[in-house]
């Protein structure tokens, strides 16, 4: 059973007597463990589709199954609880408490779980290791770099185990040789068999992933491996 199953998806907006098609029927299927790249310029309907695959919104029409449930016409609670539960997220702008320090920042997802204390303290401190930040869980953000930030955004994303990993732009805050050492950690998390799924623009970033998806005015225009884009 595929992870993520979009069928004819649409996703309309009214903008005064305007209607936009920010998705315009798009079908897509993503196996556990894959390592995709969602690509296109901009206003090509990226950041629809991650959101809607991120439950963070829902089709206008279509129908989307995550791990086989219909999620398409789940209330606003439901769609929370699916996102706690299923999906990891991974902004470009870190999204963390500035007055917090990386361990409380990694335990919120948890905390909104309902999880008892010392467990969810444990799991922190876990998914902090797995990233490289051992030696620096009682750091505030403004005594981290830019790549021990987005360490710990991918920390947090990853603390509740979710199905999938969503990273919109991961690296976009970055310098190129941080943006590196970002993209071997998400290689090294697919490897050890989650889910990874990137929004990018950047061909460069694209190329780590196994499968290049492209969007153009809401349409899939292109959906190939990586075996094919090398013509291996």
């Amino acid at each position: 059973m595929a992870l993520i199953e979009l069928h004819d998806v649409h996703k309309t907006y009214e903008m005064g007597s305007e209607v936009v098609r920010a998705l315009d029927g798009v079908s897509l299927e993503v196996e556990p463990g894959e390592y995709l790249a969602v690509m296109g310029p901009s206003g090509s309907g990226k950041s629809t589709l991650m959101n809607v695959v991120g439950c963070l919104d829902q089709p206008s029409a279509g129908t989307y199954a995550l791990n086989g449930e219909s999620v398409q016409d789940f209330d606003d609670q439901e769609l929370a609880a699916v996102r706690n539960r299923e999906i990891g997220f991974v902004f470009q702008t870190f999204n963390l408490l500035s007055r917090t320090d990386a361990l409380h920042n990694v335990e919120l997802p948890l905390i909104y779980s309902g999880m008892a204390r010392k467990v969810r303290r444990q799991q922190a401190e876990r998914a902090l290791e797995q990233v490289g930040l051992a030696d620096r869980m009682h750091h505030q953000p403004s005594e981290l770099s830019g790549g021990q930030r987005q360490r710990v955004a991918i920390a947090r994303a990853l603390v509740n185990n979710p199905s999938i990993l969503l990273a919109d732009e991961p690296t976009g805050n970055l310098d190129s040789t941080t943006s590196q050492e970002i993209m071997e950690l998400f290689d090294q998390l697919q490897d050890a068999g989650n889910t990874v799924i990137l929004v990018t623009h950047e061909k460069d970033i694209a190329e780590h992933t196994r499968r290049q998806v492209q969007l153009m005015d809401g349409r899939v225009i292109s959906d190939v491996t990586a075996a094919e884009t090398t013509g291996g």
